[in-house]
């Protein structure tokens, strides 16, 4: 990598190449490539430093440390990677702001609030149409499964094998595994496989 290069082309070379390793980054290419611009336009020819990469997490729109400590550690993957080029550049320390991350405690809908939520359906419109009927078979699934939304709304026709009462799971969280789970309060479906 040449590093008289601009940001742009050195931010593009690293996902290149964490692509070329199996990740996605899809959001934080996004975030990647602001970096490289606000670093493009300070005009710093090869050397990251940590007051500069503070100062760009500092420009969000949203200024909330978590919004600066979610950019700084976007842009620490890349430090790191640079630094293997440029040795003299800098890492910022990981929590300079604090979490990057805050994790939402879950709401674990009672018996009651289900059945409100199944009935609540009866009032949607069109009556007597496709979006009541497919909400209420979508809560009554997440409610008596345990899926996930997105396993859920990720089903296919092929995935529904009601002879053997079976639900196959594709593209679940942490990537690939399977397992078979007997569910005693749901009438049609007696196992999960999830692959």
């Amino acid at each position: 990598m040449n590093a008289l290069a601009p940001w742009s082309a050195r931010v593009d070379d690293y996902i290149r190449y964490r692509q070329g390793l199996g990740f996605e980054l899809a959001s934080e290419a996004k975030i990647l490539r602001k970096f490289a611009r606000f670093m493009d336009e300070t005009g710093m020819p090869d050397r990251l430093t940590v007051a500069l990469t503070v100062a760009w997490a500092e420009t969000s729109q949203r200024c909330t440390p978590i919004t600066w400590g979610r950019r700084l550690e976007v842009a620490r993957g890349f430090a790191q990677y640079w630094q293997r080029l440029q040795p003299m550049s800098e890492v910022v320390p990981a929590d300079w702001f604090g979490p990057a991350h805050r994790r939402l405690v879950p709401h674990i809908y009672t018996e009651a609030e289900i059945t409100a939520l199944m009935d609540g359906t009866d009032q949607l419109t069109p009556t007597g149409g496709l979006r009541p009927a497919t909400c209420r078979t979508v809560f009554g699934l997440l409610a008596s499964t345990g899926l996930r939304i997105s396993e859920a709304t990720n089903l296919a026709r092929q995935d529904v094998d009601l002879d053997a009462a079976v639900l196959t799971i594709r593209k679940a969280k942490f990537h690939s595994y399977a397992a078979s789970l007997k569910l005693p309060s749901c009438w049609l479906f007696t196992s999960i496989i999830l692959i």
